[in-house]
Protein backbone atom coordinates (compact mmCIF):
# COMPACT_ATOMS: atom_id res chain seq x y z
CA UNK A 1 0.00 0.00 0.00
CA UNK A 2 1.53 3.31 -0.73
CA UNK A 3 1.14 6.11 1.72
CA UNK A 4 -0.61 9.58 1.34
CA UNK A 5 2.58 11.11 2.65
CA UNK A 6 2.31 15.16 2.07
CA UNK A 7 5.54 16.59 -0.38
CA UNK A 8 8.94 17.34 1.26
CA UNK A 9 9.41 21.43 1.30
CA UNK A 10 11.88 21.03 -1.24
CA UNK A 11 9.31 19.23 -3.67
CA UNK A 12 6.77 21.83 -2.54
CA UNK A 13 9.27 24.53 -2.95
CA UNK A 14 9.98 22.95 -6.88
CA UNK A 15 6.10 22.98 -7.18
CA UNK A 16 5.64 26.51 -6.28
CA UNK A 17 8.27 27.53 -8.49
CA UNK A 18 7.03 25.25 -11.39
CA UNK A 19 3.69 26.89 -11.11
CA UNK A 20 5.06 30.36 -11.03
CA UNK A 21 7.22 29.81 -13.78
CA UNK A 22 4.15 28.67 -16.26
CA UNK A 23 2.16 31.45 -15.07
CA UNK A 24 4.42 34.00 -16.56
CA UNK A 25 4.76 32.00 -19.92
CA UNK A 26 1.19 32.79 -20.67
CA UNK A 27 0.85 36.20 -18.99
CA UNK A 28 0.25 39.43 -20.86
CA UNK A 29 2.02 42.77 -19.96
CA UNK A 30 0.48 45.73 -20.78
CA UNK A 31 2.34 48.94 -22.55
CA UNK A 32 1.74 51.88 -21.23
CA UNK A 33 0.37 54.69 -23.80
CA UNK A 34 2.65 56.96 -22.58
CA UNK A 35 6.78 57.03 -21.29
CA UNK A 36 6.86 56.39 -17.43
CA UNK A 37 9.54 58.53 -16.12
CA UNK A 38 10.59 56.34 -12.60
CA UNK A 39 13.40 56.80 -10.18
CA UNK A 40 14.65 54.15 -8.48
CA UNK A 41 15.65 55.24 -5.42
CA UNK A 42 16.47 55.24 -1.77
CA UNK A 43 18.25 56.96 0.67
CA UNK A 44 20.14 53.73 2.55
CA UNK A 45 22.75 51.72 0.67
CA UNK A 46 22.93 48.27 -0.02
CA UNK A 47 18.91 47.73 -0.38
CA UNK A 48 19.44 46.26 -4.00
CA UNK A 49 18.21 49.42 -5.75
CA UNK A 50 20.98 49.18 -8.63
CA UNK A 51 19.77 45.33 -8.92
CA UNK A 52 16.35 46.28 -8.78
CA UNK A 53 16.95 48.57 -11.39
CA UNK A 54 18.55 46.68 -13.91
CA UNK A 55 16.46 43.60 -13.72
CA UNK A 56 13.28 45.11 -13.48
CA UNK A 57 14.29 46.65 -16.80
CA UNK A 58 15.31 43.40 -18.46
CA UNK A 59 12.34 41.50 -17.37
CA UNK A 60 10.24 44.43 -19.03
CA UNK A 61 12.60 44.68 -22.15
CA UNK A 62 12.33 40.78 -22.61
CA UNK A 63 8.47 40.94 -22.71
CA UNK A 64 8.61 43.34 -25.60
CA UNK A 65 8.78 47.29 -23.91
CA UNK A 66 11.33 49.38 -24.77
CA UNK A 67 13.78 50.36 -21.62
CA UNK A 68 16.33 53.05 -21.39
CA UNK A 69 18.52 52.89 -17.92
CA UNK A 70 19.80 56.47 -16.75
CA UNK A 71 22.90 55.58 -14.54
CA UNK A 72 23.15 58.27 -12.50
CA UNK A 73 25.28 56.91 -9.88
CA UNK A 74 28.87 57.64 -9.87
CA UNK A 75 29.95 53.51 -9.14
CA UNK A 76 28.18 52.88 -12.55
CA UNK A 77 27.13 49.47 -11.55
CA UNK A 78 23.96 49.78 -13.44
CA UNK A 79 26.04 50.16 -16.71
CA UNK A 80 28.13 47.42 -15.79
CA UNK A 81 25.32 44.94 -15.28
CA UNK A 82 23.60 45.96 -18.61
CA UNK A 83 27.27 44.87 -20.04
CA UNK A 84 27.81 48.68 -21.40
CA UNK A 85 31.15 50.06 -21.12
CA UNK A 86 31.59 52.92 -19.05
CA UNK A 87 35.39 54.08 -18.30
CA UNK A 88 36.68 57.71 -18.14
CA UNK A 89 36.89 58.22 -21.77
CA UNK A 90 33.30 57.26 -22.61
CA UNK A 91 30.48 60.20 -23.01
CA UNK A 92 27.93 59.67 -20.29
CA UNK A 93 25.26 61.03 -17.86
CA UNK A 94 28.45 63.51 -16.61
CA UNK A 95 28.37 65.10 -20.03
CA UNK A 96 24.84 65.44 -19.74
CA UNK A 97 24.21 67.12 -16.90
CA UNK A 98 26.90 69.28 -17.59
CA UNK A 99 25.04 70.39 -21.08
CA UNK A 100 27.88 68.96 -22.92
CA UNK A 101 26.10 65.96 -25.02
CA UNK A 102 22.70 65.53 -25.95
CA UNK A 103 21.03 62.56 -24.08
CA UNK A 104 20.75 60.99 -27.66
CA UNK A 105 24.57 61.07 -28.07
CA UNK A 106 25.44 58.53 -25.29
CA UNK A 107 22.60 56.21 -24.96
CA UNK A 108 24.27 52.45 -25.77
CA UNK A 109 21.64 49.20 -26.55
CA UNK A 110 22.78 46.60 -23.92
CA UNK A 111 23.89 43.08 -25.86
CA UNK A 112 20.98 41.82 -23.26
CA UNK A 113 18.18 42.78 -25.69
CA UNK A 114 17.41 45.01 -28.45
CA UNK A 115 14.95 46.91 -26.58
CA UNK A 116 17.25 47.79 -23.43
CA UNK A 117 19.47 50.90 -23.67
CA UNK A 118 21.78 52.47 -21.33
CA UNK A 119 23.15 55.94 -20.57
CA UNK A 120 26.29 55.14 -18.65
CA UNK A 121 28.18 56.66 -15.45
CA UNK A 122 31.29 57.18 -15.51
CA UNK A 123 33.99 58.03 -12.60
CA UNK A 124 33.86 61.82 -13.77
CA UNK A 125 29.86 61.62 -12.33
CA UNK A 126 31.55 62.29 -9.09
CA UNK A 127 32.79 65.10 -9.59
CA UNK A 128 29.31 66.28 -11.03
CA UNK A 129 27.84 67.10 -7.59
CA UNK A 130 30.82 70.09 -6.74
CA UNK A 131 30.26 71.08 -10.46
CA UNK A 132 26.37 71.75 -10.57
CA UNK A 133 26.57 74.18 -7.50
CA UNK A 134 27.06 77.04 -9.14
CA UNK A 135 25.49 75.83 -12.57
CA UNK A 136 22.47 77.89 -13.55
CA UNK A 137 18.64 75.79 -12.85
CA UNK A 138 21.02 73.11 -11.66
CA UNK A 139 17.59 70.77 -10.71
CA UNK A 140 16.18 70.81 -14.19
CA UNK A 141 19.59 69.31 -16.34
CA UNK A 142 18.40 66.28 -16.51
CA UNK A 143 14.64 66.58 -16.89
CA UNK A 144 15.58 69.42 -19.69
CA UNK A 145 17.91 66.41 -21.18
CA UNK A 146 15.01 63.69 -21.27
CA UNK A 147 12.68 65.88 -22.77
CA UNK A 148 14.87 67.19 -25.39
CA UNK A 149 15.51 63.21 -25.67
CA UNK A 150 12.01 62.50 -26.40
CA UNK A 151 11.13 64.87 -28.55
CA UNK A 152 13.97 63.95 -30.85
CA UNK A 153 13.37 59.83 -31.17
CA UNK A 154 10.57 58.13 -33.18
CA UNK A 155 10.51 54.95 -31.19
CA UNK A 156 10.00 56.48 -27.63
CA UNK A 157 10.74 54.38 -24.41
CA UNK A 158 7.70 52.71 -22.53
CA UNK A 159 9.96 53.09 -19.58
CA UNK A 160 12.78 55.42 -18.52
CA UNK A 161 14.27 53.59 -14.88
CA UNK A 162 17.04 56.35 -13.20
CA UNK A 163 19.06 54.66 -11.00
CA UNK A 164 19.55 57.26 -8.34
CA UNK A 165 22.99 57.07 -5.98
CA UNK A 166 22.45 56.22 -2.11
CA UNK A 167 22.18 59.53 -0.97
CA UNK A 168 20.16 63.27 -1.93
CA UNK A 169 22.66 65.39 -3.44
CA UNK A 170 22.03 67.21 -6.75
CA UNK A 171 22.34 63.73 -8.66
CA UNK A 172 18.99 62.44 -6.98
CA UNK A 173 17.55 65.78 -6.60
CA UNK A 174 17.53 66.10 -10.48
CA UNK A 175 16.60 62.38 -11.08
CA UNK A 176 13.47 63.56 -8.42
CA UNK A 177 13.03 66.20 -10.54
CA UNK A 178 12.91 64.74 -13.93
CA UNK A 179 10.53 61.42 -12.84
CA UNK A 180 6.79 61.01 -12.18
CA UNK A 181 7.25 58.01 -10.39
CA UNK A 182 9.63 57.13 -7.67
CA UNK A 183 9.69 53.06 -7.12
CA UNK A 184 11.53 52.28 -3.51
CA UNK A 185 13.41 49.23 -3.31
CA UNK A 186 13.27 48.03 0.80
CA UNK A 187 15.59 45.37 2.11
CA UNK A 188 13.96 43.43 4.76
CA UNK A 189 16.46 44.40 7.57
CA UNK A 190 16.70 46.06 10.61
CA UNK A 191 16.44 50.05 10.28
CA UNK A 192 14.29 49.23 6.42
CA UNK A 193 12.12 52.09 7.23
CA UNK A 194 14.72 54.70 8.12
CA UNK A 195 15.83 55.46 4.92
CA UNK A 196 12.26 55.85 3.31
CA UNK A 197 11.42 57.90 5.70
CA UNK A 198 13.95 60.30 4.42
CA UNK A 199 13.09 60.05 0.75
CA UNK A 200 9.29 60.41 1.50
CA UNK A 201 10.33 63.95 3.55
CA UNK A 202 12.81 64.66 0.26
CA UNK A 203 10.05 63.82 -1.78
CA UNK A 204 7.78 66.42 -0.47
CA UNK A 205 10.21 68.95 -1.00
CA UNK A 206 11.04 68.30 -4.27
CA UNK A 207 7.28 68.51 -5.15
CA UNK A 208 6.60 71.85 -2.90
CA UNK A 209 9.33 73.57 -5.12
CA UNK A 210 10.59 71.59 -8.21
CA UNK A 211 7.74 69.03 -9.74
CA UNK A 212 4.18 68.92 -8.29
CA UNK A 213 4.12 65.85 -10.37
CA UNK A 214 6.76 62.88 -8.71
CA UNK A 215 5.21 60.72 -5.74
CA UNK A 216 5.75 57.16 -4.57
CA UNK A 217 4.13 54.39 -6.59
CA UNK A 218 5.72 51.51 -5.38
CA UNK A 219 7.67 49.96 -2.81
CA UNK A 220 9.38 46.54 -3.12
CA UNK A 221 10.89 44.23 -0.71
CA UNK A 222 14.08 42.77 -1.58
CA UNK A 223 16.72 39.88 0.01
CA UNK A 224 13.86 38.47 1.67
CA UNK A 225 14.67 35.41 3.82
CA UNK A 226 11.94 33.03 4.42
CA UNK A 227 14.08 31.49 6.79
CA UNK A 228 14.07 34.24 9.59
CA UNK A 229 11.53 35.98 11.72
CA UNK A 230 13.05 38.80 11.03
CA UNK A 231 12.14 39.11 7.25
CA UNK A 232 8.79 38.55 7.92
CA UNK A 233 8.71 41.43 10.86
CA UNK A 234 9.93 44.17 8.76
CA UNK A 235 7.77 42.94 6.08
CA UNK A 236 4.60 43.16 8.10
CA UNK A 237 5.99 46.35 9.20
CA UNK A 238 6.57 47.79 5.71
CA UNK A 239 3.05 46.66 4.35
CA UNK A 240 1.82 48.93 8.06
CA UNK A 241 3.11 51.98 6.92
CA UNK A 242 2.68 51.43 3.09
CA UNK A 243 -0.08 49.29 2.56
CA UNK A 244 -1.53 50.54 -1.03
CA UNK A 245 2.58 50.67 -2.17
CA UNK A 246 3.91 47.61 -1.13
CA UNK A 247 4.24 45.22 -4.22
CA UNK A 248 2.66 41.58 -3.36
CA UNK A 249 5.91 40.54 -5.35
CA UNK A 250 9.08 40.19 -3.31
CA UNK A 251 12.47 39.53 -3.59
CA UNK A 252 14.11 36.85 -1.92
CA UNK A 253 18.17 36.52 -1.42
CA UNK A 254 19.56 34.78 -4.02
CA UNK A 255 22.93 33.37 -4.82
CA UNK A 256 22.29 33.82 -8.39
CA UNK A 257 21.04 37.62 -8.64
CA UNK A 258 24.42 38.10 -6.55
CA UNK A 259 26.63 36.32 -8.95
CA UNK A 260 24.75 37.89 -12.35
CA UNK A 261 26.98 41.12 -12.10
CA UNK A 262 30.27 39.52 -12.35
CA UNK A 263 29.35 38.31 -15.46
CA UNK A 264 27.67 41.57 -16.91
CA UNK A 265 24.59 40.01 -16.94
CA UNK A 266 21.31 40.82 -14.98
CA UNK A 267 19.76 37.81 -13.53
CA UNK A 268 17.05 37.90 -16.06
CA UNK A 269 19.82 36.66 -18.90
CA UNK A 270 22.14 34.82 -16.37
CA UNK A 271 19.78 32.47 -15.67
CA UNK A 272 15.91 33.17 -16.04
CA UNK A 273 14.20 30.59 -14.22
CA UNK A 274 16.02 30.61 -11.23
CA UNK A 275 14.01 32.11 -8.22
CA UNK A 276 15.56 35.64 -8.50
CA UNK A 277 14.78 35.88 -11.69
CA UNK A 278 11.62 34.29 -11.26
CA UNK A 279 10.83 37.10 -8.57
CA UNK A 280 11.82 39.98 -10.64
CA UNK A 281 10.00 38.97 -13.48
CA UNK A 282 6.77 39.03 -11.31
CA UNK A 283 7.68 42.41 -9.96
CA UNK A 284 8.05 43.44 -13.70
CA UNK A 285 4.72 42.15 -14.40
CA UNK A 286 3.20 43.71 -11.39
CA UNK A 287 5.12 47.31 -12.03
CA UNK A 288 3.94 47.49 -15.61
CA UNK A 289 0.03 46.86 -14.30
CA UNK A 290 -0.12 48.86 -11.64
CA UNK A 291 0.94 51.69 -14.13
CA UNK A 292 -1.93 50.82 -16.78
CA UNK A 293 -4.93 49.78 -14.88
Amino acid sequence: MTDNLDPSPLASELMDLSRRRAALETATVPLPPDTRIVAVSNQKGGVGKTTTTVNLAAALAHTGARVLVIDLDPQGNASTALGIEHHAKVHGTYEVLLGEEPLSSIVQVSPESLNLWCAPATINLAGAEIELVSASAREGRLKRAIEGYLGSIENKPHYILIDCPPSLGLLTINALTAANEVFVPIQAEYYALEGVTMLWDNIAMVRQYLNPRVSITGVLLTMYDYRTNLSKDVADEVRRHFPDLVFSSVIPRSVRVSEAPSFHKTVIDYDRNSVGAIAYREAALEFAERGVY
